[in-house]
């Protein structure tokens, strides 16, 4: 990815914030989305959001490409990446979901468990769907802790991931866990980052122990103050794992790129707040295996990479070069 950052906007925490919350994200009309809840397997359900054609436009042929997202750690698909992305797929002509991982459509989930950076599991079960209703091709993007879960995904299915899509992309993915967390608990990361994500995460928590009782110790929750703690007493005891240290050691996809045999592109600034450049994959080609493709731009932010020349910027860069790479797969 050919990707310089704007003058206006130096440094990965700037070109993080200002993409998420100034910078255009497409035409002025956000995306129509329209929702279906899907019950998974274990007496649960997801809610998934299906892009609509604009004003005026025909719907894309049913043999179209299916473009599914999986969004980052408390997104959704009004996240500013899913709705660039979401502009991307209607000026191609591809369909276009987002799956929401469980709690994160709106509405608490019902089981005693919510979602997790290894996921992988249900990415499977949600890809085979929605092959089972799709005719066209399918590709798919995952987004920083959604990017991580694809990735992992495709490590476990091995050759039968090419039944369920044709290529993906993880962007801003914490292929190593464990270094993702150390970086956005500490100073400025710490108390912005950290407490954005805590101040949703920690009442849905609470949610889903008065839903169920018991579940998890709420005094431990209420102390907690990093992503560490918040994994160490829900995020790990709840998804079968030891302790947060488990958790992120058997999650990370980074140690298991190699694996893969899906054509797969991993994209990471190297000035991500979040994701230490120290623990980002080699982007020597073959590296990891013929299908990998590592882009490494010196610029970016977490799943900013901005552009204009003067303020408010866009965040085009991005969605349209993981579109393009995505488009040359399908042509291939």
């Amino acid at each position: 990815m050919d990707y310089v950052a704007p003058w206006w906007l130096p440094g990965g925490n700037l070109q993080t914030i200002w993409a998420a919350l100034y910078a255009r994200r497409g035409p002025r009309t956000p995306p129509v989305y329209r929702r279906e809840r899907w019950d998974t397997p274990d007496g649960d359900f997801i809610e998934v959001d299906f892009l609509q054609p604009a004003a005026g436009a025909p719907a894309p042929a049913s043999t179209a490409p299916l473009l599914v997202l999986f969004h980052g750690l408390e997104g959704s698909s009004r996240s500013h990446y899913a709705e660039a992305l979401a502009h991307q797929a209607q000026q191609r002509g591809w369909a276009f979901a987002v799956p929401h991982f469980r709690g994160c459509g709106g509405s608490l989930n019902r089981a005693p468990r919510a979602y997790h950076s290894g996921d992988f599991e249900e990415i499977g079960w949600v890809l085979q769907r929605m092959g089972a209703r799709h005719a066209g091709p399918r590709i798919a993007v995952g987004v920083s802790l959604g990017g991580n879960a694809l990735l992992r995904w495709a490590e476990e299915a091995g050759e039968s991931a090419r039944a369920q899509v044709r290529a993906v992309a993880a962007v801003s993915a914490p292929l190593d866990l464990a270094a993702g967390a150390a970086a956005i608990g500490r100073g400025f990361n710490r108390h912005v980052y950290t407490r954005m994500f805590l101040a949703t995460m920690k009442p849905k928590a609470l949610q889903k122990l008065a839903q169920h009782p018991g579940l998890f110790d709420a005094a431990a929750l209420h102390a907690a103050r990093d992503l560490h703690a918040f994994d160490d007493v829900f995020t790990a005891p709840l998804h079968g794992f030891r302790d947060a240290a488990d958790y992120w050691a058997r999650c990370s996809a980074g140690p298991h790129l190699g694996r893969i045999r899906v054509p797969a592109l991993v994209l990471n600034a190297r000035n991500d707040p979040f994701v230490p450049a120290a623990s980002l994959p080699s982007a020597a080609p073959g590296v990891h295996g013929p299908q990998v493709e590592v882009w490494r731009p010196a610029t970016g932010g977490h799943v900013g990479f901005p552009r204009g020349r003067l303020p408010p910027g866009e965040v085009r860069a991005m969605p349209e070069a993981v579109a393009d790479w995505l488009a040359a797969r399908l042509a291939g």
